[in-house]
């Protein structure tokens, strides 16, 4: 790739682009997520934590280009396919976030059917991700990827961020998509290697950090079944798992502290209560035109009371939170005793059940990773991990939170009911 220009970042230092990924990260869909915050609510207990998906998005694509180029270090049969591919997946990961809406996974809650998205798709929810699919393909930002990539397509970009897409990265009788995707979304990925440094230095913690040099510095590629997948030296397994820790202590400290929790469900109170006040389209340029300073505007104009609280910066307090690294009924019973004896008393209570999900790996669309010892056949990442396999079991966080002026009475009946 000719490099035209560069970007100095925090985490990377300096990013360097083609003037075809500058021209489309100057595109009106790309610009849009500076005004997305990467973290929603969290700076409101983090005040660092004002970075935006733009940044991220842009860190995802230099960590991309490093992973394939590691990965492909040794490649020699299909040199001439190499650039297009290496352009394919800098692409997707620079565009895997551009269908967030406003503060992020904030808002989901208000995405319209997928149905009004993709014609023949079901009547679920729609998520970030369809969005991304949508403004990638149909979009006025479709028209700045094709034609100006060679043998790039707007399809092909898609093609790695959907796994129900038909692969288009086969050479022979060797399928190359698997580990492609993998690089943009796996348990070792660019989104995630990203987000975890430049989540953690924003925040100020030291939870996320993690040796991203030698990670990738030990990444292979594994040939199974016709297909090509992503593998780890087993000399940097440790290095794997430190990445996995951190992701699990960002979650317990920042993704899932309480202060944001309880703001999300504040703002799904407002949501529900004024439900023409704030909504998010399904056409794609109208859906386009949206960030976070419209949400904003829509709390700050509007009278209901769950919008004055957030604006106003007057959240319900926590009183109770019970983390379960192994949930059972238990859990849920003590929840549903606590918030009727808060309600017998007449407080107003707000709950949240929150679950640290670390992978999706285990699911049954999940490609596999593997773990190669020397002078040894890979084996699945599964197999060679024990800690892997623990952290497969979501730990759950139950909290409740109630008004600052019924804090005493609360805190009381926790005691007693403890």
């Amino acid at each position: 790739m000719s490099t035209t220009s560069q970007i100095r970042d925090p985490i990377h230092g300096v990013i360097y682009l083609s003037h075809e990924e500058r021209a489309l990260i100057e595109s009106p869909a790309f610009q849009r997520l500076r005004n997305i915050k990467q973290l929603g609510f969290a700076d409101f207990a983090f005040p660092g934590a004002t970075h935006s998906r733009y940044s991220h998005s842009l860190g995802a694509m230099n960590f991309a280009g490093k992973m394939f180029d590691r990965l492909f270090a040794q490649e020699t049969k299909i040199q001439s396919e190499l650039p297009r591919f290496r352009q394919a997946v800098r692409l997707a990961a620079l565009l895997h976030d551009i269908g967030h809406p406003p503060l992020s996974h904030t808002t989901e809650m208000l995405m319209p059917p997928k149905n009004l998205l993709f014609e023949g798709a079901c009547d679920e929810r729609a998520s970030h991700e369809d969005f991304t699919i949508k403004t990638i393909i149909n979009s006025h930002l479709t028209e700045s990827i094709e034609g100006k990539f060679p043998g790039v397509t707007a399809s092909m970009v898609a093609s790695l961020l959907s796994k129900n897409q038909e692969s288009v990265f086969c050479i022979g009788a060797l399928d190359y998509a698997p580990v492609l995707r993998q690089i943009i979304s796996s348990e070792i990925d660019a989104d995630r290697m990203d987000y975890l440094l430049r989540d953690s230095f924003f925040c100020g913690v030291n939870y996320g950090k993690f040796d991203s040099d030698w990670l990738i510095d030990n990444l292979i590629p594994i040939q199974s079944e016709g297909k090509l997948y992503l593998g780890i030296k087993a000399r940097a397994i440790f290095a794997f798992e430190d990445f996995l820790l951190s992701r699990y202590h960002m979650f317990a400290s920042v993704y899932l502290h309480h202060t944001p929790v309880i703001l999300e469900k504040m703002l799904a109170r407002f949501f529900a209560e004024c439900p023409n006040e704030f909504r998010l389209p399904s056409n794609i340029e109208d859906y386009l035109a949206l960030d976070d300073m419209d949400l904003w505007w829509a709390l700050r104009k509007s009278p209901n009371p769950w919008a004055r609280r957030i604006v106003e910066r007057k959240a319900y307090v926590l009183v109770s939170e019970h983390l379960s690294r192994e949930p059972d009924d238990k859990s849920s019973l003590e929840l549903d005793i606590l918030l009727k004896s808060l309600g017998q008393a007449n407080i107003d209570t707000i709950a949240s059940r929150s679950k640290s999900v670390l992978s999706h790996y285990f699911g049954a669309v999940s490609a596999p990773l593997f773990v190669k010892e020397s002078h040894k056949e890979p084996v699945r990442l599964e197999e060679f991990s024990t800690l892997f396999i623990r952290y497969q079991v979501p730990a759950q966080i139950d909290r409740v939170f109630v008004d600052v002026d019924d804090r005493a009475k609360a805190q009381e009946i926790v005691r007693n009911i403890k």
